[in-house]
C-alpha cells in the first residue's frame, strides 16, 4: 500500500491533489488541522493535512474530470467543517488577544509584564525614565490595540515610536500645559524645602518683567528664613520692582491692595515639609489663596515621584492649579514630566534648567514634555 502525507489550505484542494495524484479509489486514512508559520503564537496560518493510501494491486481507474456526487458531498461536508473550525479558531485568537491585553492589568509588579517587541523596547524606556506603571499600562493598551487592529501587510507600515508620541501628545493637550495666562493678578507659589522655590520666582519675576513687559511686584511671607527675605530684596533691587513682607493674612492683604494696579504680584511663601498636613494649613493663615489668585506649587525633578504624590495629596484644602519643576539640569529622569498631568491631572507651567537668572527658566509645551522624556532636547 502506497501511504502519502499532504498539506493544504482547505480539504477541497487536499482532495483534488489526492485524486489527481492517487486517483479516485485513494483511501482518506486521517486528517487534522494543523497551524503553520506564526510569530510568538500569533499571526499563525491554519492548515489541513490529510494521509491517503492507495493500494497498487487495484487497477486505477482514470481520473474523471468530474468530480462524483458522493465526493462533492463530503467536500462541502468538509468544506463547512473547515470553515467552522476557521471561525472558532479566529474566534480563539481573538480571545487569546484580549487576554494578553488584560493580563496587563494583573496586580503584579510592571517589570515582571514582558510584551513583544517593539513594546517591550518602549517599555522599558519608559521605565527608565521614571514613568509610572499607570501610564506605561495605558501607553502599552493603546499601541497594542492599535497594532493588532491593523491586518499583517499595514502593520510593516507602523512606526510604533511615533504612534506613542501621538498618544502622549493627545492626552496631554488635554491638560493645562504652559506659563502664566495673566487671568490672574496673584500667583502664590509654594513648595517643599530645597526646591529653589526663592530663585525660581526671581526667574519668573524677571522672565515676565523682562520678556513679557509686565508690571511685576513680589510679596514674601517666608519670615522663617533671614536669608531667604535678603534674597528676595537682592532680586527685587535688580529688577527694579517693589517688595513688601507680610507677617500675618493683614499684611497679606494689605500689600496686594498696594499692588492693586499692578499686572502681576508674585508671593513667596515658606519652605515646609509640606508632607505634613499641619503645615499646609498654616499657609491659610499668611496667604488669602482666594482673592483672585492661582497657586503654583514647586516640585524639585530630583524628588522621588512617590514624595511629588505625598505632597500634592496634602493640598487637597489649598487648590493647586499647576506645578513648576525645578533641576532638570541635576537629573536624567524626566518620568515626572508625564505622571504629573496624566496621573494626577495637573499641568505644568514651567521647568527650570539651571541657577542663571532669568535664563534658565523655560516655559512649558506639550513638544517641550515629549522632547525632554525621549532625550531629544537634552
Amino acid at each position: 500500500m502506497k501511504v502519502k502525507k499532504y498539506t493544504a489550505n482547505t480539504m477541497h484542494d487536499a482532495m483534488k491533489t489526492i485524486r489527481s495524484e492517487l486517483g479516485d479509489d485513494a483511501v482518506i486514512l486521517n486528517s487534522k488541522e494543523i497551524e503553520t508559520g506564526g510569530f510568538l503564537g500569533f499571526f499563525t496560518k491554519k492548515q489541513i493535512e490529510v494521509i491517503a493510501a492507495i493500494d497498487p494491486t487495484i487497477n486505477r481507474r482514470p481520473v474523471r474530470t468530474r468530480e462524483p456526487a458522493v465526493s462533492k458531498k463530503i467536500v462541502q461536508s468538509s468544506t463547512q467543517t473547515i470553515a467552522s473550525a476557521t471561525q472558532s479558531s479566529l474566534i480563539n485568537e481573538i480571545n487569546q488577544l484580549k487576554e494578553l491585553v488584560q493580563g496587563l492589568n494583573d496586580n503584579k509588579g510592571s517589570d515582571e509584564k514582558e510584551y513583544p517587541e517593539p513594546f517591550q523596547s518602549i517599555d522599558n524606556h519608559l521605565r527608565s525614565q521614571g514613568v509610572s506603571s499607570n501610564v506605561r499600562l495605558k501607553a502599552l493598551k493603546h499601541l497594542m490595540k492599535n497594532w493588532y487592529d491593523q491586518t499583517v501587510i499595514e502593520r510593516v507600515k507602523v512606526d510604533v515610536n511615533q504612534d506613542l508620541k501621538s498618544y502622549l501628545q493627545a492626552s496631554l493637550e488635554k491638560i493645562p500645559i504652559g506659563g502664566i495666562s495673566f487671568d490672574k493678578k496673584i500667583i502664590n507659589m509654594v513648595g517643599p524645602t530645597g526646591v529653589g522655590k526663592t530663585t525660581t520666582i526671581a526667574k519668573l519675576a524677571a522672565h515676565c518683567v523682562l520678556k513679557k513687559q509686565k508690571k511685576v511686584a513680589l510679596i514674601t511671607t517666608d519670615t522663617y528664613r533671614i536669608a531667604a527675605v535678603e534674597q528676595l530684596k537682592t532680586y527685587a533691587k535688580i529688577l527694579n520692582i517693589p517688595l513688601e513682607v507680610a507677617y500675618s493674612i493683614d499684611d497679606f492683604k494689605r500689600a496686594t491692595g498696594q499692588f492693586e494696579h499692578y499686572d502681576l504680584v508674585l508671593v513667596d511663601s515658606a519652605g515646609r515639609n509640606f508632607r505634613n498636613q499641619l503645615y499646609v494649613e498654616e499657609l491659610n493663615k499668611v496667604i488669602d489663596f482666594k482673592e483672585n489668585a492661582e497657586t503654583y506649587l514647586v516640585l524639585s525633578l530630583t524628588s522621588k515621584y512617590e514624595d511629588m504624590k505625598d505632597i500634592l495629596h496634602q493640598f487637597n484644602l489649598i487648590p493647586i492649579n499647576k506645578v513648576i519643576l525645578t533641576k532638570k539640569d541635576e537629573t536624567s529622569t524626566y518620568g515626572a514630566m508625564l505622571n504629573i498631568p496624566l496621573e494626577l491631572g495637573k499641568g505644568i507651567a514651567y521647568v527650570t534648567i539651571g541657577q542663571n537668572v532669568p535664563d534658565d527658566l523655560v516655559e512649558t509645551s506639550v513638544p517641550y514634555l515629549l522632547d525632554c522624556l525621549f532625550e531629544v532636547n537634552k
